[in-house]
């Protein structure tokens, strides 16, 4: 490496190629890859360079700075003690960069795009509003440029990301349905789930419920999630012993994934019978 040649303020000159690409490396240190505090609306993020698609490329810094050994203006300075700077090679997977972006736009914003909240033995519809929002693609230049930014200088500064206003993702309309068709049925009694008689677990609407359940938009509408280490927690060894005969031929133990299963069944239905619901334990 011609003498004289930096990157990013990293000395990698009168050295050879491969001692370059480890000082470099060394000398960048936590510039790479610690994480960068975003904010957004007023809300405080740390996303991690190499999770939503930031790297420097140090084998093609190198090579792009040893690429201009043949300027003669750059041979015959680096022979004079004069100085060549190299800018670092940053690798921007946008597609990365902007799915994490859009999934933090979500995140700040889903308490107010319309929800129902369960409580004590009812449902309660949250309407939406307007609010404040991350700007997906004017923010994947702008933490691009960043990184960039803190790469070459080694300054880190959290990134005010621009948003924009968004409406709320889930209407009244929606809300009104999902109320009608799912969380009021929900919470209108008691619901239990067995694979016998011997292993059964009831849950109220009082009490265990709200624990694990919520809705959550997706595509604009409201769809019934469940918490399934809290619903673990909450039926605890009912059935262990019991095994459910799988498609594949496989036998394995009942999971919070069956369990919740036959919950989405039950509680949809406001009829007692209907609310108590056997897991099949064959196909």
């Amino acid at each position: 490496m011609p003498k004289g040649t930096t990157v990013a303020g990293v000395d990698i000159g009168g050295i050879s190629r491969q001692e370059a690409v480890n000082r470099l490396d060394q000398g960048l240190g936590r510039r790479v890859d610690a994480p960068m505090t975003v904010r957004v609306a007023g809300e405080q993020h740390e996303l991690k360079p190499s999770v939503v698609g930031l790297d420097v490329d140090v084998d093609a810094s190198v090579r792009q700075a040893a690429g201009r050994d043949y300027n003669p203006v750059s041979v015959i300075g680096s022979l004079f003690g004069g100085s060549r700077e190299a800018e670092a090679e940053i690798v921007t997977d946008r597609e990365k960069l902007r799915a994490a972006l859009e999934s933090l736009a979500g995140e700040s914003g889903a308490e107010q795009d319309g929800m129902i909240r369960f409580e004590a033995g009812k449902a309660v519809p949250v309407p939406g509003k307007p609010h404040r929002a991350v700007d997906v693609n004017k923010s994947v230049t702008a933490l691009s440029d960043a990184y960039r930014a803190r790469t070459e200088t080694g300054a880190s500064a959290a990134v005010e990301l621009p948003s924009t206003v968004r409406q709320p993702a889930v209407d009244q309309a929606e809300i009104d349905k999902a109320m009608k068709e799912f969380a009021e049925p929900a919470m209108s009694g008691l619901v239990t789930v067995r694979t016998d008689p011997a292993r059964t677990i009831s849950f109220s609407p009082e009490n265990s419920l709200p624990k694990f359940l919520s809705m959550k938009a997706v595509n604009g509408k409201l769809v019934d999630t469940y918490d399934l280490k809290v619903l673990k927690s909450l039926y605890g060894g009912v059935f262990d012993g019991v095994l459910i005969e799988r498609g594949n031929g496989s036998k394995t133990p009942v999971s919070p994934q069956d369990v919740a299963g036959a919950l989405r069944e039950a509680l949809r239905s406001t009829d007692p019978a209907g609310r108590t619901v056997t897991i099949d334990t064959t196909p």
